[in-house]
């Protein structure tokens, strides 16, 4: 036998055709003698009849087990009137088996290979990969993820962009994320890191005359992990040359529309809105900011400036800010969410988290009583106050008092939802560009400067003349793509000039100069010998895909994803590794022998 059709192929206009199926068996339903069973393959399902007059197929029916691999012949007919089943493409037509082979037969899966498989500890589902994969959801799943690198592919080469491979044996550059050093066994003491990203390499194309260059790009991150993180994943790596920031706007939408219209066959609306980082830190207490809702952040610092209540008014006067946002319907909230709120603003560094409830035609809170009727006015009317709304509020630095007041806001929503007082559709799809980042970023400890995206980032060329005297003051041509709340990319224009690259390495980064000329030196010297003008950007494909898929963790959307705590439990890695390999690569562990 060979395979004719897909298992989500046939139609009525088959029927009377002898076909050739091979699968997994879905189900198996015995009626009345007659067996019907699902075959299912990566496409779909057809229903295959087993007629109990054959003998041979009967006897090899009656041992059959959900997902063993089967391979079947016979007629394709259409189903009566009354067995026609609409949920399946394949619902008009079933195959009277006349051959069967059973290729293998399954043992009992650990777990249901359908989407209450949702529902299994995930631990297990990992150990078992394999089979999870299987279940439909996982492979529309690896499909959309397919039809989002083919359409990204597609784009880029229609925009004459270049594929070109960087290499995964890169050096360490330990001022950005934790790295994963690979010993060399040729070079003894010497060591490679996996690339955080190719970065370097990417810059070094365009000084090679590349011009145009993209990859599908494997990164790697010693983090500690999240639901959008991973210790390896995948980003659509981009740079250009002769470009400015406008160029890579409309680059980056055309791409995004190209991906929602092939995956999810919509259409997007560009040119997206643009949002500088002060705006969305003030208004959204984020600089990813979730603008399928509004409860926008208020700025009150002037209305509290002399304020009997001290904590406000300290922060006024000490060059800090008071802000506040109305959370419209929840003074319903429950003592419980109350206080996940208030430790949600704890970690966050605030001393405690102050609100006003309006209830019942009167405000209740225990800061009223130091508050003007001209400072509850205020608030009532800026915030819009009404009854069954909660205020709450943040005073201090004002990026410190932005963040908590942003994460209460979206943890504000989340409780609205659950209410059904509040909608955020995972299709609303409200793309931002947030630009103007700072340059630098100043260690409260320490006071140095450190980069904010990273120290290859040129200035804004008005601010470039700030880089001597307030650093802090520098905007960098920086650009975030930004969706729902969850940051897609983000990407700047270079520096491209070797004395101004030496300048942020040494003068503002506090680099000294024999470090920079051993981690930068080649770059140095490369931008000496005609280095373009140039910029790029870096999507998350992993995040994008699950956006696109509407999962709440990338791991749903990896073929092989690794666990919170950075394990593969299908293969049991990471593993131990002999004394020979150690010795090999020049390497002697220091953990005692029970813990190696």
């Amino acid at each position: 036998m060979k395979r004719t059709h897909n298992c989500n192929q046939l139609r009525k206009p088959d029927a009377g055709c002898k076909v050739s199926l091979i699968g997994w068996i879905d189900s198996v339903r015995d009626h009345g003698g007659i067996l019907f069973l699902d075959l299912r393959d990566r496409e779909g399902k057809t229903q295959v009849v087993f007629d109990p007059g054959n003998e041979e197929l009967a006897a090899l029916g009656s041992r059959l087990k959900p997902e063993s691999v089967l391979e079947i012949s016979g007629e394709c007919r259409e189903r009566t009137t009354d067995t026609v089943n609409d949920d399946l493409p394949t619902g008009a037509v079933e195959v009277a088996a006349e051959e069967a082979i059973v290729h293998n037969m399954s043992r009992t899966p650990p777990f249901p290979l359908d989407d209450s498989a949702d529902r299994v500890n995930e631990d297990l589902r990992l150990s078992y990969r394999y089979l999870d994969l299987r279940r439909p959801s996982g492979i529309a799943a690896l499909k959309l993820r397919h039809r989002a690198s083919q359409a990204t592919r597609e784009f880029l080469d229609q925009n004459e962009f270049l594929e070109i491979e960087t290499p995964m044996l890169f050096k360490s550059t330990p001022e950005g994320a934790r790295e994963f050093l690979v010993p060399s066994r040729l070079n003894p003491g010497q060591f490679y890191a996996l690339p955080q990203s190719p970065q370097q390499y990417k810059q070094m194309l365009m000084v090679a005359g590349v011009e145009r260059y993209y990859q599908l790009a494997r990164c790697f991150r010693d983090e500690d992990l999240r639901a959008d993180r991973q210790p390896e994943f995948t980003q659509i790596d981009i740079e250009m040359s002769f470009i400015d920031r406008e160029d890579m706007y409309a680059l980056i939408e055309g791409l995004l529309a190209k991906i929602w219209k092939e995956t999810l066959d919509e259409e997007i609306q560009t040119p997206f809105l643009r949002m500088p980082f002060d705006e969305a830190m003030n208004r959204f207490g984020s600089d990813k900011p979730d603008m399928r809702f509004g409860l926008e952040i208020q700025d009150f610092t002037e209305v509290f400036r002399e304020s009997e209540f001290k904590v406000f008014a300290g922060a006024a006067q000490g060059g800090g800010v008071v802000k506040a946002f109305n959370a419209k319907g929840l003074a319903d909230v429950t003592q419980g969410e109350m206080k996940h709120l208030e430790e949600t603003a704890k970690s966050l560094g605030a001393k405690g988290l102050a609100f006003i409830k309006s209830e019942n035609g009167e405000w209740k809170s225990p800061i009223l009583k130091f508050l003007s009727e001209e400072e509850q006015s205020n608030l009532r009317e800026k915030l819009q106050v009404e009854d069954g709304d909660v205020i709450f509020f943040a005073a201090g630095e004002w990026e410190a008092s932005a963040n908590i007041l942003g994460r209460i806001r979206l943890e504000s929503a989340t409780l609205l939802e659950k209410r059904g007082k509040l909608k955020r559709s995972p299709t609303d799809w409200k793309f931002l560009w947030v630009i103007d980042f700072p340059l630098m970023t100043q260690g409260e400890e320490d006071g140095r400067y450190v980069a904010s995206h990273h120290p290859f980032t040129s200035p804004v060329p008005e601010d470039v003349s700030l880089l001597d005297s307030e650093p802090k003051k520098v905007r960098g041509q920086h650009y975030d793509i930004v969706l729902n709340g969850v940051e897609l990319g983000g990407g700047s224009i270079r520096i491209h000039q070797p004395d101004l690259q030496k300048k942020v390495f040494e003068d503002v980064l506090k680099i000294p100069p024999d470090v920079v000329q051993s981690r930068f030196g080649y770059m140095l010297e490369a931008f000496q010998y005609g280095a373009p003008p140039h910029g790029g950007i870096a999507l998350g494909l992993d995040r994008l895909v699950a956006i696109l898929a509407q999962r709440e963790s990338i791991r749903e959307v990896i073929a092989f994803p690794k666990t919170q705590k950075g394990q593969d439990l299908m293969t049991q890695s990471p593993g131990p590794v002999t004394d020979r390999q150690l010795r090999d690569i020049h390497i002697r562990s220091v953990l005692p022998e029970a813990e190696a």
